[in-house]
């Protein structure tokens, strides 16, 4: 199965109930947040992390994972920016759809704030 490599920047909320799904799986969208972003490059990962999540919830991690190419193909990336801040725009009720065609487990790579450098 080919696969892609997306990253999600997470603060510390988050990532405890990625690792309560053991690390298979992200949480439900909040009511505030219709849908969830995963980006395409570790860059923009970090500077989401480092810049946002540790300062509204003092740490932010960035988490690597696998998605199926068929699934993922199925959405147009989004530039928000720079070219570099590339990202896909799963809607939240897809999210479940989006989990299962995770492949292997989510990893963390890189850790800020709280716990300053990389994983």
């Amino acid at each position: 199965m080919e696969t892609v490599t997306l990253f999600g920047p997470v603060g510390p909320k988050e990532l405890a109930l990625i690792e309560a799904a053991g690390f298979k799986a992200f949480p439900p969208r909040l009511l505030t947040q219709p849908i969830f972003y995963p980006v395409c490059n570790v860059e923009y990962a970090i500077f989401i992390a480092r810049e946002w999540n540790v300062r509204d919830s003092g740490s932010g991690f960035v988490t690597q994972f696998e998605v199926a190419l068929e699934f993922i193909s199925r959405y147009e990336r989004q530039i928000v920016g720079s070219r570099v801040h590339e990202e896909y725009w799963i809607p939240a009720e897809e999210l479940d759809e989006f989990n299962s065609n995770i492949v292997g487990e989510i990893q963390v790579t890189h850790r800020f704030g709280l716990e300053q450098g990389s994983a």
